[in-house]
């Protein structure tokens, strides 16, 4: 069974952008807006299934949402250019009008000891991870301040957390630096804009069996029973994009905090979880 699409839910007549939404958490979190009414735009690279090696492509996230009844409409997106930063927010405009939600979930990792990160991988991550999400942030950001209302959201990872000595070496420091980045940039933001209405929050799933976590074996038995259903990640970012900002605004959640806290029950989405 998969979930169904509420016209008049809790996100009806908004307009949502979810970046990185081919597949994983952005596919999830596009799902479960969609389901609470609101028109999402989705972007990424891979359009149509077959032009990536792992499964899912706009195209298709868009069709299951149209067929559950539900608006949806897919933008390709190299998050790496800010040309297509800036067509991304017109392209969301023109088709449904001024955007209230935006979802920075997109992310190219890598993962490479520091002491031989390349600088080309580097910057690549800086821009998808950093200042892309600044980027888009500023393009939408004048219009929510005029209307008083807005929610942006953006994905980061317990790799930004710091870690242990006595954990071991972990591939993962640049990884874990640049979500440390978009978690201070969010909670910065939303200080500055707190007054205006706008809500401005970072959250971390946590270990979710996404196609690319499964590609990266990220996933073993010591870690199994940590693994964070993609549906309690897209529920928890539903909670962040309603309500007053004073409710949400500046946290660095957690999905399992946001699950317990607010005793949210995380919908079935419009499509079956990935098997671990």
């Amino acid at each position: 069974m998969t979930g169904t699409v509420n016209p008049n839910g809790l996100l009806a007549g908004k307009v949502a952008i979810v970046t990185g939404a081919s597949r994983g958490i952005g596919e999830a979190i596009a799902y479960r807006y969609a389901q609470e009414g609101a028109k999402v735009v989705v972007c990424a690279r891979t359009v149509d299934d077959g032009d990536h090696p792992l499964p899912g492509s706009i195209n298709s996230v868009v069709q299951r949402i149209r067929d559950a009844g539900g608006a949806a409409h897919a933008v390709r997106c190299d998050l790496s250019q800010s040309a297509d930063r800036e067509a991304l927010v017109a392209a969301a405009v023109a088709e449904y009008g001024p955007v209230d939600i935006l979802v920075n979930n997109a992310a190219v990792t890598f993962f490479i000891p520091t002491a031989e990160f390349p600088e080309k991988r580097y910057k690549l991550m800086e821009e998808v991870q950093v200042y892309g999400p600044l980027h888009l942030t500023q393009l939408v950001l004048d219009s929510m301040r005029e209307r008083k209302t807005g929610w942006i959201v953006n994905v980061s990872s317990h790799a930004a957390l710091h870690p242990k000595l006595d954990e071991g070496a972990s591939p993962g420091t640049v990884y874990g630096m640049c979500k440390a980045a978009l978690e201070r940039f969010s909670t910065g933001l939303a200080a500055e804009v707190f007054d205006d209405g706008v809500s401005i929050s970072a959250i971390s799933p946590g270990l979710v069996a996404t196609p690319g976590v499964l590609f990266h074996k990220l996933i073993s038995d010591e870690n199994r029973e940590r693994v964070t259903p993609v549906e309690h990640m897209a529920e928890a970012c539903l909670r962040l994009a309603y309500g007053p900002a004073s409710e949400v605004s500046g946290r660095i959640a957690y999905a399992d905090e946001m699950i317990a806290e607010f005793g949210l029950a995380p919908a079935e989405l419009l499509v079956p979880p990935v098997e671990v």
